[in-house]
């Protein structure tokens, strides 16, 4: 009875580590099979070239280069930066870059001049970060005050949009002041030498400007005449020939706008340490930024009220409205955060 009952046993351990060999094996190929899915290790990161602007509102994507967030979603992201949205897109329509951020009003300009451009996605909206700035001592002292001053602005960007819009606000036109085309990094220098009597424009040079002038300044903000939108744009031959390329950057630049908003003392730092400013000088607007990524149909209707803007100064190559639905790219989006897709479509 006691030899049939050892190698009965024998047996069974016998099985039991053959079952526990095939567990480990499994486990092993489950393990690997995940592992093999994650963006660093199923193939060589995606490349991508992003151009930027100088402006605060850029946090998401500041933050998704420096916090490697685009690492983490398998893109080795190389970011450019400009000093305006107007030259971010020139670099994307001249082969520079294969995303570019822009507010509305370049956009808008793209596809009134025939240009091919396509949004991907919104990464952050604001308020009061287009302001008209001012020198007291040119008897400037309010929004009528700017009547035949001298006003530094880039044309065909927020800050020429906004300073129509405020000069309509105050009952006088764009011909009543004089209108000098200025870069944005121009401005302080601009207004320094005496060259501009007031400069539109925004964060952060708004506050740089406001700083260097000290009790001089006076501040005009857009509030509620206009609040533009941060776009992630490419051509319509990028997007459409590399589709899955977008949605891990749509993940990256999300996670770059959580932290923006999570950590706004460390986001500031940040953002002044990349753009070379003093920290101080973002604290008074950040609390106007709202960083989310989503495809907002506030887009739509600024860029139709630009568009009109536009029309009636004949500032672009069209003067009709297009349909602007035609210029929205809703499937990375659709892909990741589906329900910050707003757009009536």
């Amino acid at each position: 009875m006691g030899i049939p009952f050892v190698r009965w046993a024998h047996d069974r351990h016998r099985l039991m580590m053959v079952g526990a060999a095939v567990i480990l094996m499994s486990a092993g190929i489950y393990w690997s099979a995940i592992r093999s899915t994650r963006p660093s290790d199923a193939s060589p990161a995606t490349k991508i070239t992003i151009a930027n602007f100088v402006y605060t509102g850029n946090c998401p994507l500041l933050a998704a280069d420096a916090k490697g967030y685009f690492a983490q979603e398998g893109v080795d992201a190389t970011v450019n930066t400009y000093s305006s949205g107007k030259l971010a897109l020139d670099a994307v329509f001249n082969g520079k870059a294969d995303l570019g951020i822009s507010g509305d009003l370049p956009v808008m300009f793209s596809v009134m001049n025939g240009r091919p451009i396509v949004v991907v996605a919104n990464m952050a909206k604001a308020e009061n970060d287009v302001a008209v700035v001012a020198r007291r001592s040119s008897g400037i002292n309010q929004p009528s005050d700017l009547k035949a001053k001298r006003i530094g602005v880039p044309t065909g960007t927020a800050g020429h949009y906004y300073l129509d819009a405020l000069l309509i606000h105050h009952h006088l036109s764009i011909d009543d002041v004089q209108v000098v085309d200025l870069g944005t990094d121009q401005m302080a220098a601009a207004m320094g030498k005496g060259v501009i009597d007031a400069a539109s424009t925004w964060e952060p040079y708004v506050g740089a400007i406001q700083n260097q002038l000290g009790s001089d300044g006076v501040v005009f903000p857009a509030g509620e005449i206009y609040k533009p939108t941060m776009n992630v744009c490419g051509t319509a031959q990028y997007v459409k020939t590399h589709a899955t390329a977008l949605p891990p950057v749509i993940r990256a630049l999300a996670a770059g706008a959580s932290y923006c908003s999570a950590h706004p003392d460390d986001a500031r730092l940040l953002v002044a340490t990349t753009y070379h400013l003093d920290p101080d000088t973002l604290k008074a607007s950040w609390p106007d930024f709202r960083f989310r990524v989503s495809l907002d149909q506030a887009l739509l209707t600024a860029l139709e009220d630009e568009t009109r803007w536009a029309a009636k100064n004949r500032l672009a190559a069209r003067s009709d409205m297009p349909n602007y639905l035609d210029h929205l790219y809703l499937d990375a989006m659709q892909a990741t955060f589906p329900k910050a897709i707003t757009v009536i479509h």
